[in-house]
Parts: structure tokens; sequence; C-alpha cells
């Protein structure tokens, strides 16, 4: 029996910026709200992938292999720059959660009827909002939401990508899941849009 040797046919390094590049810049800028950043990673992302090539096999979809390698490179960004914290990022001055809340913890306004959430997952126009949500977050809040609840890492991950507790780490959740409703409810829900 002759033994199959992975063929580079099913690769051409040549094309992977054409072919993938806005869905790599995509993926990472989803992440990061940062531009300069998400190129940079999608420039490493592809020097990595060239340099291994010769590895990868054809099992899984050449864009799939490509996405994770940028998964491997944000998490490598995120865990060197998880020290970096601006003020506004670690105390929450900027969230009136007085003005949200009464003393005994429920809502001074309830949320709006939200309808069928599930529904509106499937709209892009609901995606154009909540990206522009997460753009509003504090950098540190949006990139420890999108890995927990985007990338799926559990809390023992996440707290050793940042370098925090998991208190520390449930705190910024918790920041970060009051501002994206709060921006749900003025920009989507709230709006009952006509699409």
């Amino acid at each position: 029996m002759q033994e199959k040797t992975p063929s580079l046919s099913h690769t051409n390094p040549e094309s992977w910026l054409k072919d993938h590049g806005d869905a790599l810049y995509r993926y990472a800028f989803s992440r990061l709200r940062d531009t300069t950043q998400s190129e940079d990673l999608v420039q490493e992302t592809l020097v990595a992938a060239f340099q291994g090539r010769h590895g990868f096999s054809g099992r899984s979809a050449e864009r799939t292999w490509l996405i994770g390698i940028l998964k491997n490179k944000l998490v490598d960004y995120l865990r060197k720059h998880a020290r970096e914290v601006t003020s506004g990022d670690m105390t929450g001055e900027d969230l009136d959660t007085e003005a949200m809340f009464d003393p005994s913890g429920n809502w001074k306004t309830p949320p709006s009827d939200w309808e069928n959430p599930t529904r509106a997952l499937e709209q892009k126009q609901f995606w154009k909002v909540m990206s522009k949500c997460l753009d509003a977050l504090p950098s540190r809040h949006a990139r420890v939401f999108s890995l927990c609840e985007l990338e799926g890492f559990d809390s023992t991950e996440a707290c050793k990508v940042f370098g925090i507790t998991t208190t520390n780490l449930w705190v910024l959740l918790h920041r970060a899941r009051l501002r994206l409703r709060q921006c749900l409810e003025n920009h989507w829900f709230g709006q009952k849009t006509s699409e």
C-alpha cells in the first residue's frame, strides 16, 4: 500500500489574501475593535501559515485552517497586552448603575419586550448595531466579552489569557453585558426597526 503524502495543490499561498483576507480581518476586528492591530494580526497569520504550509494536511477547509492560526495569534496578543488597562475599564465610572437599579437590585426601568431575540440574531442589521455597541465598550470589556461570549472560552482560560482573577473577569463581563443591554435597548430593541 502506497503512503499518501499531503498535497499542497489544495492550498495556494498567493491567493490567501485575496480569498480569505476580508474574512480574517473581520474576524480579528470583531474581537479587537482595533483596525491597525487587526491588520497586523492578519499579516502575522498569513506569514505563519506560509511558514507552516507544509504541515497543512487539507483535512479542514483552507479558511478554517487560517482562522485557527488567527485565533492563536489573537490569544497570544491578548495575553501579551492583558495588563494594559485604562482607568475607565476597571472602575466602571462611566456606567451609572445607580440610575439603572433600585437599592434592592431591581431594574428601575425594566427592559423592553425583546420579542424574539433569536430572530434578531439572524438579521444583518442587528449585527451592525451589535458591532457599534461593542465599539462603544471600553476596549478591555469588549475583549473579555468577545473572548468569552463569541469565542466560547471558559472562565479559567479567559483568566489565564488576561492575567486576571475570576472575580475580576465576572465584573468585566457584568459591566460589558449591562452596557451592551443598554446600547441594544436604545438602538435596536427599543427602536422597533422596520426590516
